[in-house]
């Protein structure tokens, strides 16, 4: 009986309860040098409502100034502070730190746009969240800020793992698998672009909520090939790769859209963070492969009711992000 690799699939679902299905809601944190001194500040902090944020606060050098009056904001998922700072001499060369209660429980993104067009964007270690800010970046920092931001965004983006993962289920045969990721890739890359780039908008909620539905059609599909009824996922792998994929498209949009692109460097940091994606969707591939290789070569067997654990686990979570996701329609 060929081995399934359902523990695998039960850590992601319980990893999936702590980052939220990858919905990519960080801490969000944002410079504009206004002058040689002066910046203006956007701090954007996830939120329940208006007096229940997550406790987190940007420190800057002890001898800034804040100028102006600090205004703030619910979004619905967020609470958006803005002000203004100066400070002698300016930020490059000076650590900037997170700090608060809530410190190691959310991602914080960081973008500073300076007055020349480019810009420095990072993503901070949960256990060490600092930054260095950085004199004008050239085009290869920029490349490699976005590479970097895309690898980690899917990789801890578990519902796109998910459904990779559900897929890879279903699909037997090196060539199989070759081209159900490639139409995958291609699918949510034309999406992503499209988005990006202002020539697609479709409203983020929604688009969410089908993403998820997907990973349960495609987890459903695998329980019908295992009761000996293969559906259209095992007929045409590619057709619901592709088709899914530009949902998937959409979804990666929105992350990059919570970040920003440079203005002197957009092409470099599209294609870059959309390489990024494809470079942590091909890790996780051939994790996955290479785990089911090992598994095989293994002598142990795992009762019937095994094969159906991994499936039933990531058709069970997918459904709680859908009606969790649809529920955020209305609040």
């Amino acid at each position: 009986m060929r081995l399934r690799l359902w523990t695998l699939a039960l850590l992601l679902c319980a990893l999936s309860g702590i980052v939220h299905a990858d919905v990519f809601r960080p801490a969000y944190l944002e410079l504009s040098e206004t002058g040689n001194e002066s910046y203006d500040v956007l701090w954007k902090v996830p939120a329940q409502d208006e007096n229940a944020r997550l406790s987190l606060e940007v420190t800057f050098p002890p001898d800034t100034r804040v100028s102006g009056s600090r205004r703030s904001v619910f979004t619905g998922d967020a609470v958006v502070e803005r002000w203004q700072i100066q400070r002698p001499g300016g930020l490059v060369g000076q650590t900037l730190r997170v700090q608060g209660k809530a410190v190691g429980v959310s991602d914080v993104i960081v973008r500073i746009e300076r007055r020349d067009g480019t810009s420095q964007v990072e993503r901070l270690a949960l256990a060490r969240p600092e930054f260095v800010v950085e004199a004008s970046a050239g085009t290869g920092e920029i490349a490699w800020s976005y590479l970097v931001l895309g690898v980690e965004h899917i990789l801890g983006g578990i519902d796109h793992l998910l459904f990779v993962l559900a897929l890879l289920l279903i699909v037997r045969g090196g060539m199989r698998i070759v081209a159900t990721v490639t139409a995958f890739t291609l699918a949510h890359s034309i999406t992503l672009v499209a988005a990006t780039l202002g020539w697609v908008h479709v409203p983020g909620p929604p688009v969410e909520a089908i993403i998820a539905m997907s990973i349960v059609f495609v987890a459903a599909e695998v329980v019908h090939g295992l009761r000996g009824r293969p559906g259209l996922t095992a007929r045409t792998p590619w057709l619901v790769a592709f088709s899914f994929g530009l949902l998937h498209g959409f979804g990666f949009a929105g992350a990059l859209a919570e970040v920003g692109l440079p203005q002197k460097a957009i092409p470099v940091a599209l294609l870059m963070f959309n390489v990024g994606v494809e470079v942590g969707q091909l890790l996780f591939v051939a994790a996955v492969l290479l785990l089911i290789a090992t598994a095989r070569r293994v002598a142990f067997r795992l009762p019937r009711w095994a094969d159906y654990a991994m499936p039933y686990a990531i058709g069970m979570m997918a459904m709680f992000w859908v009606i969790e996701r649809v529920a955020s329609f209305w609040a």
